[in-house]
């Protein structure tokens, strides 16, 4: 494979189902879906952990989470974990620069990114304490951001404008110092809150939206990690079909708004004259159920929480395929690592991804992913194989579920329970504790999370503290003005 610059576009809790290239005929995304047309889309991409900030630090070290102890939101990257595809470049002399939403703890960690750009991290280097609580977290009100969508600004939207502004300038100025470069561009929508401008939540009419699967009460599948989601988050009250559709208007707004920001952070790279150079990734750090069995944003293994897009583009890369192969986060180290032509270390050799860019070269093949969950509103750790057919997801303490993806892909038969799976179910636990002891795991993140609260005064301190902000602020400037000070600052200062 000849090397290229890489650039990394990622959005955060982008459901696939409201993608046109993955089968939505309602939702207008025209700029990805001439991506994946030039492109190779990956029908079955995963998130190893439905959730923000172990999530990014999978994708930034290509390692599970349970292996670097990142196990909710409040145990951002710092880099001295594991080695990010960042360490593997820049200390090859490859050029490497962020732009946006990164989340893990602060800047000038070790990260192996120096040149990050109107950067996101984690809320004071500490992030969602109150998370670690779990199964003992008292309700969280989550159903006000279904009752509250609709149209306006917000600094979200503010913000990406900007790392699309900045994106784009940054293209049009690419360094050239005969090594590829990488560039990851890191968007905000289409999370929540679910406010989008006008003009893009004018783009639908609710009747015209297709409803979520499972989604009125009488079809909500029962699991007891399910219920207590359900009512950790004020969401065991059904919603009624007006309000669930508004939401998913403004939803799919958001989601054209972040397809117009990538749009022209694409038109920006074939401007730079430098695409025929460059290999592009799109994804998501987790999906959104959106309504979906009855739930709503992300924490859970059906599809539309763990699974996200993945698109990839590019010199060598099959135009128009796509591809049944699994695949997941983990899996843009190597990516990333071989498309610039840059050496693997040699504990790069015990990473669990592959080069998706060879992958997309390749014919389908059977390959198994895994997901795994230890934050909040779970009273379990979760854990998710999907191989060829199926997925199982086990649940510490509780029963298991299983779904037949190939007979049953809108996961709403549940063959947990059923005798005929029973070799089925044993081989998938068999296969799953080949990657890790879901009880150990499950043990060692308890273990974590309580000494974290304990230091911070016990439950009752992180309860009466709260949550600090529902969400991750947009950081103090991304303003176009701050950026070009700070480009003329890091240019006077060469």
């Amino acid at each position: 494979m000849k090397p290229t610059n890489v650039l990394f576009i990622s959005s955060d809790q982008h459901s696939r189902r409201v993608f046109g290239a993955y089968g939505n005929s309602v939702v207008k995304t025209p700029n990805l879906d001439a991506l994946a047309a030039r492109g190779t889309r990956f029908a079955n991409a995963y998130c190893p952990t439905p959730i923000c900030v172990p999530s990014r630090a999978s994708l930034a070290t290509g390692r599970y989470a349970h292996t670097i102890d990142s196990w909710d939101n409040a145990t951002p990257y710092v880099g001295t974990e594991a080695p990010s595809w960042g360490h593997r470049l820049t200390e090859q002399g490859h050029p490497v620069t962020t732009i946006g939403k990164l989340h893990y703890r602060k800047p000038d960690d070790p990260s192996g990114f120096p040149d990050q750009r109107l950067p996101m991290h984690v809320l004071d280097g500490e992030g969602d304490l109150f998370g670690c609580l779990r199964g003992d977290m008292p309700p969280r009100d989550q159903r006000r951001y279904v009752l509250e969508a609709g149209a306006g600004e917000v600094e979200y939207t503010r913000y990406d404008r900007a790392i699309a502004a900045e994106a784009a300038r940054w293209l049009g100025k690419a360094p050239d110092n005969g090594r590829p470069w990488a560039l990851f561009v890191s968007f905000l929508y289409p999370h929540l809150p679910l406010v989008v401008p006008d003009q893009y939540f004018n783009l639908y009419h609710p009747d015209d939206l297709p409803l979520p699967v499972q989604w009125r009460p009488e079809e909500w599948p029962r699991h007891p990690a399910l219920d207590f989601k359900r009512r950790v988050g004020m969401l065991e009250e059904p919603l009624d079909e007006p309000t669930v559709r508004n939401a998913l208007r403004a939803y799919y707004g958001m989601v054209s708004f972040l397809d117009e920001q990538v749009g022209l952070v694409l038109g920006a790279l074939e401007a730079s004259g430098l695409a025929e150079q460059t290999r592009i990734v799109y994804t998501t750090d987790h999906g959104d159920t959106m309504g979906e069995h009855g739930l709503w944003w992300k924490n859970t293994m059906y599809e539309g929480s763990a699974g996200v897009p993945m698109i990839v583009a590019g010199p060598d890369v099959p135009v128009g395929k796509v591809s049944s192969t699994n695949v997941s986060l983990v899996d843009g180290f190597p990516s990333i690592v071989e498309a610039v032509g840059a050496e693997p270390a040699p504990e790069d050799a015990e990473l669990p991804g592959a080069s998706l860019f060879t992958l997309a070269g390749e014919d389908d093949r059977p390959r198994t992913v895994f997901s795994e969950y230890h934050a909040s509103a779970s009273p379990s750790g979760i854990f998710m194989l999907r191989n060829a057919r199926y997925k199982y997801v086990e649940y510490v303490g509780h029963r298991p579920q299983l779904f037949d993806m190939q007979a049953d892909p809108d996961e709403t038969r549940d063959l947990g329970q059923d005798p005929a799976c029973a070799e089925v179910r044993a081989a998938c636990a068999r296969e799953l504790r080949g990657i890790c002891d879901p009880e150990e795991v499950d043990r060692r993140a308890r273990a974590d999370q309580r000494r974290r609260v304990d230091a911070a005064g016990g439950p009752e301190a992180v309860i009466k503290a709260g949550v600090k902000v529902p969400y991750t602020p947009a950081p103090d400037e991304f303003d176009p003005a701050p950026v070009e000070a700070r480009e003329r600052a890091r240019s006077a200062g060469r």
